[in-house]
């Protein structure tokens, strides 16, 4: 069984060096945007069918009346377990449009990332960014209140949230304002508590993580909401965490299982307990500048292409989830949902409920009437649904 297991894999990966092989040819002979166009279309391995796919595209293109670049910092295969939509923001905009737009991806950091494709976007450089939804926040620091534990963490909340009024007047009206149109919101699932391969058990309480080097980016908000947990907050580099978590520098991170997944942390984590403190929520925005320079017709097109893409998104968040799992079970990583009993135990010990949550209420709200309209949009069903993991 064994050796039928490692021809399996062998075949899989000869395929997958022939496909990236194939990839990097097309690029070169067509654009990347057409391999990246046959690679969705499955006809990599087709040279024929590959050509005819790139003389759809270039048709596509010369046909067109607007142009938009789409750049995200993942690669495209990566969409099966991180469903950044970003192959579905193209197609629908290309489709719903009728053709009246084309769209050019640009993935795998080929304009950046993070940061980068956020002020690209706002410049115009781009037109859509697909990126933290944090990166947001010098334009509206409402967005941080998102960090605060336990009131906007499940998906189904953190949608509520970000498709409400309040959100909107109090985030998207100032993003407005500093060159920023939301296209779409993306959830990736909860943030977690995931430990190294010296732990033989999960984390289940926050009693478990007494004395534990937990990494955390330069945020007081994540290193307070650690300290309640009980946890020794360690600033680590994101580019320096994976070495810290093999060394032994850290013993614990947080992002959420597609997070885990798409950064390769599969090789080097025994536990992943979905603790679910806070959102892991990411936005595609639109260059408010090129928008604008859309007829009426067109915009209303793409406002509709926005709402498909934002529901595609929505139902592929459990296949997603369901598919990082298994690939990172393959490396002997296991998972643990907590019961309800122990979730009370964490929103108990660190949740927005607590006084020490105030002070950043107040500073990143404006008043604490602010932050409870933000708690009943949380809480009030938008009409957009997903599903969240339950123990």
């Amino acid at each position: 069984m064994k050796f039928e297991s490692d021809a399996k894999r062998k075949e899989v990966r000869e395929v997958q060096n022939e496909k990236r092989r194939r990839f990097f040819e097309l690029s070169g002979k067509y654009g990347f945007t057409a391999a990246i166009a046959a690679a969705g279309a499955g006809t990599l391995l087709s040279p024929e069918a590959a050509a005819q796919t790139a003389q759809e595209e270039r048709e596509r293109e010369a046909a067109a009346k607007y142009q938009a670049i789409i750049a995200t910092a993942y690669r495209l295969e990566q969409q099966i377990g991180l469903p950044y939509a970003v192959s579905e923001a193209k197609n629908n905009i290309q489709n719903i449009t009728n053709g009246k737009v084309y769209v050019k991806i640009a993935a795998n950091k080929v304009l950046g990332g993070g940061t980068e494709l956020a002020k690209k976007t706002q410049a115009n450089t781009i037109q859509i960014g697909q990126h933290s939804i944090s990166n947001l926040a010098p334009y509206a620091k409402e967005v941080d209140l998102i960090n605060l534990p336990y009131w906007c963490a499940d998906n189904q909340q953190f949608n509520n949230l970000v498709h409400s009024d309040v959100w909107k007047e109090l985030v998207e009206t100032p993003a407005a304002s500093n060159g920023y149109k939301i296209f779409s919101y993306l959830t990736f699932d909860p943030r977690t508590t995931s430990v190294g391969k010296k732990f033989d058990q999960p984390i289940k309480v926050p009693a478990d993580l007494q004395g534990v080097k937990f990494r955390v980016p330069g945020s007081k908000i994540l290193a307070q909401l650690y300290t309640l947990l009980g946890a020794n907050p360690t600033p680590i580099a994101w580019g320096e965490t994976a070495p810290a978590i093999k060394s032994g520098v850290a013993d614990a991170l947080d992002p959420s299982i597609e997070g885990l997944w798409v950064f390769g942390f599969g090789d080097i984590l025994n536990w992943v307990t979905f603790s679910a403190p806070v959102p892991d929520g990411n936005v595609l925005t639109m260059s408010k500048q090129w928008f604008d320079t859309l007829d009426a017709e067109t915009q209303a097109e793409i406002d509709f292409a926005a709402e498909v893409t934002t529901r595609q998104q929505l139902a592929n968040v459990p296949a997603a989830r369901a598919y990082a799992m298994a690939d990172m079970a393959k490396s002997g990583v296991q998972f643990y949902v907590p019961t309800e009993d122990e979730k009370a135990q964490w929103v108990e010990a660190a949740g927005h409920q607590r006084k020490e949550w105030e002070p950043f209420k107040v500073e990143l709200a404006g008043s604490l009437k602010n932050f409870d309209r933000l708690l009943e949009a949380a809480n009030t069903f938008s009409g957009y649904y997903v599903h969240d993991l339950k123990a």
